[in-house]
């Protein structure tokens, strides 16, 4: 089958592969790329087609893709020293009390 051939893939798996193709995009990934990075994420998620004669046929997926966004989040928090976190922590419960104070007399 020729590079690119994407009749082996589900209905699913395009539909799949065109949201993320329009994340790119709206990101301002040229189209092209954006199509290529979204068939690789389908790829490594379902590995390959899951149509009769796609090699990915019957076996489940742990939607690996999916789960890398929390190791991105965190890094500025861990950055900051620790009385840092903690005044901003001490100005946070502060907004809440005087939020919850200013809600309640309704």
């Amino acid at each position: 089958m020729p590079r690119g051939e994407t009749s082996k893939y589900t209905d699913k798996q395009e539909r799949k592969a065109d949201h993320i193709a329009e994340g790119y995009e709206k990101k301002g990934v040229p189209d092209a790329e954006a199509e290529r990075r979204a068939w690789a994420t389908v790829n490594k998620d379902d590995g390959g087609g899951k149509a009769p004669g796609g090699s990915g046929r019957g076996k489940s997926t742990g939607h690996p893709a999916a789960h890398k966004g929390g190791k991105l989040g965190g890094k500025a928090a861990a950055s900051r020293s620790a009385a840092d976190r903690s005044a901003s922590a001490r100005k946070a419960a502060a907004t809440r009390k005087r939020n919850a104070e200013s809600h309640a007399h309704r």
